[in-house]
Order: C-alpha cells, then structure tokens, then sequence
C-alpha cells in the first residue's frame, strides 16, 4: 500500500542552463527534495543536454543517499553512462529533439527488437529496468515479454484533459490507466505514474492500489518558485497520502 514519491528535478537544471554557469544547483534540490520526504530522484540525461548534463548524473550518484531514478533513450550512449553510473533504476523514454517534452509514451511493442539487448544489459548490470509506456494493452504486455521490471504509465493525455476541462476524454483516459494498471499488476510488473500530475490528479492517482511510485517534475518546481521547494514536496507527499488512505 505504501506510495512513493520521486522528485524529477530536471527544471532545476533547465533555470541554470538558462544562464549558464552553476546555478541553480540540482543536486542541491534533490538534496532538499529528499530532506522533505521524497523517496528517490529522477533525472533525465538527453541527447542533447537540454537540462542535466553528465556531471550532474555522477553527483547524484555519488552525493544522494536514496534510489536515483536515470531517464534514457534507448541509445548506445546512454547504456554505456548508465553501465557506468549504475543508478539504482533506468526508466527508457522516447525522445526527439524537437519535442518541448517527452510527448507520449515509448512504442514497446513496435522496438521489441531494438529494447531487448538494451533491458538485457541493464539489468545484467544490476539496474532495474522501467519503460515509460500508454496504459495500452499491447504496450503494457510487450514490456512483460521484454523483462522490464517496471512500468511508468504515461499520464499526459490525462491531465491536459483534466486542465482543459475535457471531462469525456478525461474519463476515457482515467478509464485506460485503471485498466492498465491492473493488467501490468497481473502480468507481475510493478506499476508507477507520471507527467503531468499536480496536486489534485496525484491524489486522484493515488487511490489506485496497484501503483506504487509517482514521478513529478515540472509542476513541483513551478510551485517552488512561489512556496519553495521544500514545501511543495511536503504539499504533493500529503495530497498522494489523501489519496492512498481511501484506498479500500
């Protein structure tokens, strides 16, 4: 029943390569984030370096006392610096470099050729292996066939319906992560969330016992800029306890 919170902390790197130079400093809020009762980091290295850099990834690993979370494409790169790095877990995402965020959720059923030798070193490295997928039935058993560990179900769609008011679709897509958490439950894989979640959905979210780990990035660093970071932790890790206690 327990329900963890890992704190992306991406846009803190987005803000100082804005300027260039050191800060402000994302090592410092995941150590802050931690502090307030988060319980891992998440960071994504891209292709080309938009937000995290290298040096960031090695601090983490090297200075953060809880599971650091690595996002990745599917690349010859990026598997060589999670081999090396060896963070606690990697998350596979899709990625173009011309999309503003990851926009969807990775094809696992139509790269199975491509992500088998990738989830295979991995995890023969010891590192636990989550692909960021739709709650889609095809999706959800392609990565059960592939060894993933994890899933991360990809809540965009949902929460923009959510934020727009489009109640229909917004109940269409709330219908299509129950499913698919459900069905990744069943198959033996374990079930996480994230993009998009604010307060309000993450308690929503929360009340899905299958799930056991949101990510939230942007909007808790959006918040912090008005109630500090420490605070917004302490606000999202309260609203997800609401949501988990009505858990029948």
């Amino acid at each position: 029943m327990t329900l963890r919170l890992g704190v992306n902390i991406d846009h803190v790197a987005t803000i100082r390569n804005a300027r260039g130079g050191l800060l402000p400093d994302p090592v410092r809020a995941a150590k802050l984030a931690i502090a307030a009762g988060c319980d891992g980091i998440t960071a994504h290295l891209r292709e080309d370096r938009r937000h995290i850099r290298d040096d960031d990834i090695a601090r983490l690993k090297a200075e953060i006392d809880k599971p650091l979370n690595f996002e990745m494409a599917a690349t010859d790169e990026m598997v060589a610096i999670a081999l090396k790095t060896r963070p606690h877990a990697c998350c596979i995402v899709p990625e173009k470099r011309s999309e503003r965020t990851t926009e969807g959720g990775l094809d696992a059923a139509g790269q199975q050729a491509a992500l088998k030798p990738v989830i295979h070193a991995l995890k023969h490295a010891g590192i636990r292996v989550s692909l960021f997928i739709a709650a889609q039935k095809p999706q959800i058993e392609a990565a059960a066939a592939l060894g993933a560990d994890v899933i991360e179900i990809h809540t965009g769609a949902w929460c923009d319906a959510l934020a727009e008011g489009q109640v229909a679709l917004a109940e269409t897509e709330w219908q299509a992560i129950r499913a698919g958490a459900a069905l990744a439950d069943g198959l033996g894989l374990e079930v996480h969330a994230g993009h998009g979640l604010d307060y309000a959905s993450a308690e929503e979210i929360a009340e899905l016992p299958q799930i056991v780990e949101l990510n939230i990035g942007h909007f808790l660093i959006g918040e912090a800029v008005f109630e500090g970071l420490s605070e917004t932790v302490k606000f999202m890790r309260a609203a997800m306890d609401r949501g988990r206690k009505r858990v029948g």
